[in-house]
């Protein structure tokens, strides 16, 4: 008898008689292994890899059977995948509007560098303005006509901003007024950034800023030229090496200095001092090499004039009604004050309860604030006011030029009491300078007018700018101290009042007029004047202080004529 005889059981084979699976094979086990019902052994390993091959159905009692799955269908061939794009070249930072020069710098453009780098350091004065400047300008000029000559770069406005810079620098080898050295000084920088930049900016700033960053680009453009070129590629690794070898004598010398004493006496009298002389050479060396550098790089690749951005305008109401605000209050104030500007010196004390002189005082610095925040507000109102029918062209043409005029009014009252406070306080450098301010004011208002008229969006910076440096000259022409000191010594012959302290602070420019008085206020103010003259090297030279140094110091007989007793 069989084993399944002798249970009385069915054959054994994959399913019972009922359809259940059987779990006593290995078969069925392997199943149950696979579905994770039963732990695997390494001894299953086997059967539960045969049972994998197949596919294997376990139903649960009460279920309907599942359908086996069918045979996993074969993976097409795989796709090559597609090569590596090669790195994209990173776009340059100003674009197409202001690429680097395809031409590295030509000898011309490294000499005149050189020689711009060795000019300011050797020429600037380190006190007072002097002769330096000129020289400086002049050679700067010079370099710069020789590298844009090559590139006919050359226009007549950047021609009268080159003369305007000579003529400012030329004043301080002029003229002894160490504060209006210091006015032409600031203007010829302005002036001269003007003349090398041209019309790549639209405004000051931004030629100042155009000039900065071409200085910083030209360092590269210069470097890579250096590295390229032949011959002067050996000078720079003779640089180089020179360098290297400075630090190593640097750091071991020191080191054997502090170890030996006789050694390190011995290293310290050969060493070179570096004094606040030499910072001060390699500083502004390092300065006129920026700015010669930064020229030639414009004039290799100048910037595009940037685009024309589009601007938000205001409607008719956001700009009408405020501005229309202020005709109203100004043309209040002038119908006020119309009596009280050319009316006599009983009127106003009458009026208003003090003197001409006072009343002429307390209001000019609130009118020259009134005029330079109007003249913004025009500004403002010109560039966002609408233009596109012809009532907003005529609202716009209008209001601006009612605005202007009442202030110009406004500019004409506070002229008017600056000369009232000059006539019973005397003149002094700071009222002349105030006063041409006021009327450089004057002027740049009609030039806003002008632009208004026509109807233009952009205000004529540049023509302000020039406006500005020419009431400069204009005030470094009139000698502005000999002027004042000449009015203080012609008030004094009429009132009897003088103000000695302040004529013994001003310059050597003042010396002139000062002879019309009588001793000892004369010989006490020239001593202090003449006691300050001396002392200047060739560049800080100064032709009005040359010829006082030429005359001898006075005795001053009575001190207290020049001790502050009379004061404005």
């Amino acid at each position: 008898m069989t084993g399944d005889e002798k249970t009385g059981g069915a054959p054994a084979d994959a399913t019972g008689a009922a359809g259940a699976p059987t779990t006593n094979t290995e078969e069925g086990r392997a199943a149950k292994r696979l579905a994770g019902a039963e732990p695997v052994t390494s001894g299953h390993a086997a059967a539960v890899r045969a049972a994998a091959g197949r596919t294997v159905m376990v139903e649960r009692p009460g279920e309907a059977p599942m359908a086996p799955m069918g045979p996993v269908p074969p993976m097409g061939p795989m796709r090559p995948m597609a090569p590596p794009l090669p790195p994209q070249p990173v776009p340059p930072l100003f674009g197409d509007r202001w690429p680097v020069p395809a031409a590295p710098p030509s000898v011309a453009m490294v000499a005149g560098t050189a020689i711009m780098a060795l000019t300011t350091a050797g020429a600037v004065p380190e006190g007072r303005p002097g002769l330096g400047w000129l020289v400086t300008a002049l050679v700067g000029v010079a370099a710069t006509l020789a590298v844009e000559w090559r590139h006919r770069r050359i226009t007549p406005e950047g021609v009268w901003w080159t003369a305007a810079t000579v003529a400012l620098a030329a004043v301080c080898a002029v003229r002894a007024a160490e504060w209006l050295g210091v006015l032409c000084l600031l203007a010829a920088f302005g002036t001269g950034t003007l003349a090398i930049v041209g019309r790549s900016g639209r405004g000051v700033l931004a030629a100042a800023a155009t000039l900065a960053l071409a200085a910083c680009r030209a360092v590269p453009w210069f470097g890579k030229s250096a590295t390229e070129r032949t011959d002067l590629r050996r000078a720079v690794r003779v640089g180089v090496a020179v360098a290297a070898g400075a630090l190593l004598l640097l750091v071991f010398g020191g080191l054997l200095a502090s170890a030996d004493p006789v050694f390190g006496k011995l290293v310290e009298g050969l060493t070179p001092r570096i004094d606040d002389g030499a910072v001060r050479w390699f500083v502004l060396a390092a300065f006129g090499a920026a700015g010669m550098a930064g020229t030639c790089f414009l004039s290799a690749s100048a910037p595009r004039p940037p685009a024309p951005m589009a601007r938000r305008r205001l409607s008719g109401l956001e700009w009408t009604i405020p501005v229309g605000f202020l005709v109203v209050l100004f043309a209040g104030f002038l119908a006020v004050t119309v009596t009280t500007m050319f009316a006599g010196d009983a009127y106003v004390q009458a009026t208003a309860g003090i003197t001409y002189a006072e009343y002429a005082r307390g209001g000019f610095w609130q009118l020259l604030w009134v005029t330079v925040l109007a003249l913004l507000v025009i500004i403002a109102a010109a560039r966002f006011a609408p233009v596109e029918t012809a009532l907003q062209r005529r609202a716009k043409r209008g209001l601006l030029t009612a605005l202007t005029i009442l202030t110009l009014l406004v500019v004409a009252s506070a002229t008017h009491r600056m000369v009232l406070y000059q006539q019973a306080y005397g003149h002094t450098v700071q009222r002349l300078v105030v006063l041409t301010v006021e009327l450089w004011l004057g002027v740049a208002f009609v030039l806003v007018t002008w632009s208004v008229l026509r109807l233009r969006d952009r205000i004529p910076t540049r023509a302000m700018v020039g406006t500005g440096v020419a009431a400069l000259l204009a005030l470094a022409v009139l000698d502005p101290e000999r002027f004042v000191a000449q009015e203080n010594v012609e008030r004094f012959a009429v009132s009897g009042k003088l103000d000695a302290h302040y004529l013994s602070t001003l310059s050597a420019d003042a010396l002139g007029p000062l002879e019309q008085l009588a001793d000892p206020v004369r010989s006490c103010i020239r001593a202090e004047i003449l006691r300050d003259v001396p002392g200047d090297d060739w560049r800080s030279a100064n032709l009005a202080r040359a010829r006082a140094g030429a005359q001898p110091v006075p005795a001053c007989t009575d001190p207290k004529v020049v001790v502050p007793s009379y004061r404005d």
